[in-house]
């Protein structure tokens, strides 16, 4: 075996089907900013932790770290059109986009299977990202239909296979 370029890393990670999240943080100015973020996972049970891995030169960066509170939106099957808006770069990605507010202040999309409130607990660096992790404050499930990306393209959990 060869080592690892970007390319052939980047390749073997596509084959890992992920779920898809929206990760959202109120500004300083009361602005609301947020992107998509497959780079999420569950961190620890007790206490409960989870962990977004962004971009060093995302700009959602410096609004998540200079908020107390972020939120976490797990997408809908029906939601791939929300990603790519907030995965696209230069656009006003909530217009149009139904939200509502958490009482601890990011801004939660409406319509996602789930949804996770989290206090901004610890960073780390990872290469390339920064590992934010969040306590986990508030847990609210309303679907059971996530939209899964996996080899750069979206999909659908299919739950006859369980």
């Amino acid at each position: 075996m060869k080592p690892a370029t970007v390319e052939a890393f980047r390749e073997a990670m596509a084959r890992f089907a992920t779920g898809v999240t929206v990760v959202t943080a109120r500004g300083a100015d009361g602005a609301d900013h947020g992107m998509t973020v497959s780079a999420f996972a569950s961190l620890s049970l007790d206490p409960p932790l989870a962990l977004v891995c962004v971009e060093q030169s995302a700009t959602l960066l410096p609004h998540l770290r200079d908020a107390e509170w972020f939120g976490v939106s797990i997408l809908a099957a029906g939601q791939e059109d929300v990603s790519r808006r907030f995965a696209t770069k230069d656009v006003a990605r909530f217009d149009g986009i139904a939200t509502r507010r958490a009482s601890e202040g990011p801004a939660l999309i409406e319509g996602a299977v789930s949804h996770l409130v989290c206090r901004r607990v610890a960073e780390y660096p990872g290469g390339d990202h920064l590992i934010i992790v969040g306590e986990v404050r508030v847990a609210h499930v309303s679907g059971d239909e996530p939209l899964v990306h996996a080899q750069r393209l979206y999909g659908r959990f299919d739950p006859a296979t369980r």
